[in-house]
């Protein structure tokens, strides 16, 4: 089922340099998470891998609204729960992430 309009998805991006990284960021992701499976406004996540650079990994949230996801970022937990993450941030890119608000979905 599509994301409804004014859900918000983010996008953040990530480098595994050889299959012991990508082994790390898959098991980030899932510890990631698993700490944030009881969020408000968070709807879901996934964990992709480019089928043309298998080093990009990107994981994608998608919130009910953009105060949902800003409420969680601004609090308290929001660096701590994300920790596991951070090391693999890809730095190839001159912003390792980005925040779309749904305009249009089928």
């Amino acid at each position: 089922m599509p994301p409804e309009v004014g859900e918000v998805l983010v996008m953040i991006h990530h480098q595994a340099r050889d299959e012991a990284e990508l082994a790390a960021v898959r098991e980030a992701y899932h510890v990631v998470s698993r700490r944030l499976a009881d969020v408000p406004g968070m709807l879901a996540n996934e964990l992709l891998q480019s089928a043309l650079d298998p080093s990009a990994l990107t994981v994608v949230s998608r919130w009910a609204d953009l105060a949902a996801f800003q409420s969680w970022e601004e609090g308290a937990g929001h660096r701590a729960d994300t920790a596991p993450l951070r090391p693999y941030r890809d730095t190839r890119l001159s912003a390792p992430f980005g925040i779309y608000r749904v305009d249009a979905a089928y």
